[in-house]
Parts: structure tokens; sequence; C-alpha cells
């Protein structure tokens, strides 16, 4: 029961959303450096290898942007909730 309690806090946290991104683009970079053109070596009707290089293309331009603005938050997050006195903190809020 304690385990899905904190399951529950860890996605409702207002961290998880920036960090799934972030560990998305992390594993989506790994993986494509332990062999994503594999799909090259195969004999693959030319649509097909087409297709598949599109899709990396777009995803290689577009993670590192994801990647970046994922870090960004939070670290800008991060930042908010340490600095003292701010009003969206969540402890000066509750007491």
């Amino acid at each position: 029961m304690k385990t899905m309690s904190i399951a529950k806090n860890a996605v409702t946290s207002e961290y998880f959303p920036a960090a799934a991104v972030l560990a998305a683009v992390a594993v989506f970079w790994i993986l494509g450096l332990c062999g994503g053109l594999s799909l090259l070596s195969d004999h693959q009707t030319p649509l097909t290898t087409l297709s598949w290089l599109l899709f990396v293309y777009v995803a290689a331009v577009l993670t590192p942007l994801a990647g970046l603005l994922a870090a960004l938050d939070l670290s800008r997050r991060w930042l908010r909730n340490r600095a003292p006195g701010v009003a969206g903190n969540a402890e000066t809020a509750s007491a």
C-alpha cells in the first residue's frame, strides 16, 4: 500500500512531466547509440527505409530541443522551490 502512495506522489509531482520527457530523450539517444541504424543493414523496401529515416531525422532534431526545454523547466522549478519567501513555494504557502 505504501508503494502505491509513493508511485502516486511521484506521478502527481510537479517535476514528473519534465523528468519523464528528459528520461525518454535519454533512452532514445542511448538506444540510438547502441545500434539504432541496424534497420539500414536489413533488406527493406525503399519506402520502409525512407519512412524510418524520416522518423529518425525528425526525432534527432526534436529530441535535443525537448531535452533542453525539460532540463530548463526542471531547473526553474527546483530553483523556485528552493528560494526562500516565494509565494509559489509549497512550504510557505501551507504555513
